[in-house]
C-alpha cells in the first residue's frame, strides 16, 4: 500500500513540475492584425471594457472572467467581479495582479501602452475593433472561437441577424423617413456622425440622421438643430432623471421643431445604444419603434 502511495505521489509531483499553464500556447490574429500567443483553453480571463464583458458572459463563459474594466454592469452579476480600471485608465498592476492568461481590450478607447505593456510581460492581449453590427459579430464569433465557445457565438449571430432583417422588413413598409437627431451630449450639443454603430441603427431603424457626415460626434449650437428641424429628438441617458427632463424643457421652448410639435422628444439607454454587445440588436429594435410607432402597434 505504502509503494502504491509513493508512486501515485511521484505522479502527482511530476504532474506539477511539467504544469506550464492550463492549456498549449497557439498564435491567433486579432482584429487590428496583430499575432497573439494564447492559450487554447484560456481559464483566466480579463475584460477591459463593459462591451466586451457582455460578450463573454452572453457566451457563457463569465466563469473564466477574473477581473473587468469599470462600469461592467450587465449582465449584475458582472458588478461583483474585480475591478482593473476604467475604459480609458486601466490599472496595469491591478490586472497583472489577476496573473491573466488572456486579457481582451479594444482597440476603440483602451490605451495602447497598456497593451504594449502587457505584451512586455508576456501577458497576451488580444484587440477587438467593431464597427458596424457586422463588425459586433465578427467580433462574438472571433471571442467565442478563443474561448472555445463556437456553437453559442454562431448561435447568437444567427439570432443577431434574424432581428436585424426582422427590422428591416418592418420599416420597409414605411411611407416616410424621419429626420432624426441623436443627441448624446448635452452641453455642448454633441450628436453621432456618419461613420458610428448609431448612425448605421438610424438609418436600418428607417430613419435619416440629421446630423450624418465625415465627423463622428459633431457639435451643435442650439440654432443649428433649429435649422435641422428634427422630426424626432432622441437624447441617450447620459442625462439621466432631472437633467434629462430639464433638457426637454428647454427642447420644449422651440416649437418650431417638428419633433417639439408632436411630442417627439424622447430618452434611450445610452448603456444599450454605445456598447458593441449582443445587445445593439435591442437598441435597434428600440430605435426603429420610436422612429416608426405605428408599424409596431399591438407589440410589446
Amino acid at each position: 500500500m505504502k509503494q502504491i502511495r509513493y508512486i501515485l505521489f511521484l505522479i502527482s509531483a511530476c504532474s506539477l513540475f511539467f504544469y506550464s499553464g492550463p492549456s498549449a500556447a497557439g498564435t491567433a490574429t486579432d482584429e487590428t492584425g496583430r499575432p497573439v500567443t494564447i492559450p487554447d483553453d484560456p481559464r483566466r480571463v480579463v475584460s477591459f471594457a463593459p462591451s466586451i464583458t457582455e460578450i463573454i458572459f452572453a457566451l457563457g463563459r463569465e466563469d473564466r472572467l477574473k477581473g473587468v474594466s469599470r462600469f461592467s454592469d450587465f449582465p449584475p452579476e458582472a458588478t461583483r467581479l474585480p475591478s482593473v480600471g476604467s475604459y480609458i485608465r486601466l490599472d496595469l498592476e491591478k490586472i497583472v495582479a489577476l496573473r491573466p492568461d488572456l486579457c481582451f481590450a479594444t482597440k476603440d478607447g483602451n490605451p495602447k501602452d497598456v497593451v504594449t505593456r502587457l505584451s512586455a510581460l508576456d501577458i497576451p492581449v488580444y484587440v477587438v475593433d467593431p464597427k458596424n453590427l457586422e463588425g459586433v459579430m465578427t467580433t462574438i464569433h472571433r471571442i467565442g472561437g478563443v474561448l472555445n465557445a463556437g456553437p453559442k457565438a454562431d448561435a447568437i449571430i444567427q439570432q443577431m441577424h434574424t432581428r436585424i432583417n426582422r427590422v428591416k422588413s418592418m420599416v420597409a413598409k414605411a411611407s416616410s423617413r424621419p429626420g432624426v437627431f441623436f443627441q448624446i451630449e448635452i452641453s455642448p450639443i454633441v450628436a453621432v456622425g456618419e461613420s458610428t454603430l448609431i448612425n448605421e441603427m438610424i438609418e436600418i431603424a428607417g430613419g435619416i440622421n440629421l446630423a450624418k457626415g465625415p465627423t463622428p460626434y459633431p457639435r451643435f449650437s442650439r440654432e443649428q438643430v433649429l435649422t435641422l428641424a428634427p422630426d424626432v429628438l432622441i437624447i441617450t441617458s447620459m442625462a439621466r432623471g432631472g437633467r434629462f427632463e430639464a433638457v426637454k424643457r428647454e427642447w420644449s421652448r422651440w416649437s418650431s421643431i417638428p419633433a417639439v410639435r408632436n411630442h417627439r422628444i424622447l430618452m434611450v439607454d445610452s448603456n444599450l445604444f454605445d456598447r458593441p454587445s449582443p445587445r445593439l440588436v435591442d437598441a435597434l429594435e428600440i430605435l426603429a419603434r420610436l422612429i416608426h410607432p405605428g408599424l409596431f402597434e399591438g407589440e410589446k
